[in-house]
């Protein structure tokens, strides 16, 4: 049974910054990474961060978000600087054992970016 549990989610003014959490309950998973869906939207990929440490990053946040893993495999972090109301919505914690393995899913965390 594996539970990701996510938090820092918040009300932030435009150009504000946010550090989003995200623990599995095991220590396992191989990619870690952050997805987003505003209403109306569809799901995206934000980023994620491979057990090697190589991370993507979706064209819209480079150089404004980063993904890291802290010292607990089983835990990642997504730093969100500089945000606009454009990143507004639930974003959900993502992990697998290996790319072939089965996805992991977070309860989701609401980010709202106000002007």
């Amino acid at each position: 049974q594996v539970q990701l549990v996510e938090s820092g989610g918040g009300l932030v003014l435009a150009g504000g910054s946010l550090r989003l959490s995200c623990s599995a309950s095991t220590s396992d998973m191989t990619i870690m990474g952050w997805y987003r869906q505003a209403p109306g939207k569809q799901r995206e990929l934000v980023a994620k961060i491979t057990g090697g440490a190589n991370t993507y990053y979706a064209d819209s946040v480079k150089g404004r978000f980063t993904i890291s893993r802290g010292n607990a495999k089983n835990t990642v972090y997504l730093q969100m600087n500089r945000l606009k109301p454009d990143d507004t919505g639930t974003y959900y914690c993502n992990a697998q054992r290996d790319t072939a393995g089965p996805n992991y899913w977070g309860q989701g965390t609401q980010v709202t970016v106000s002007s």
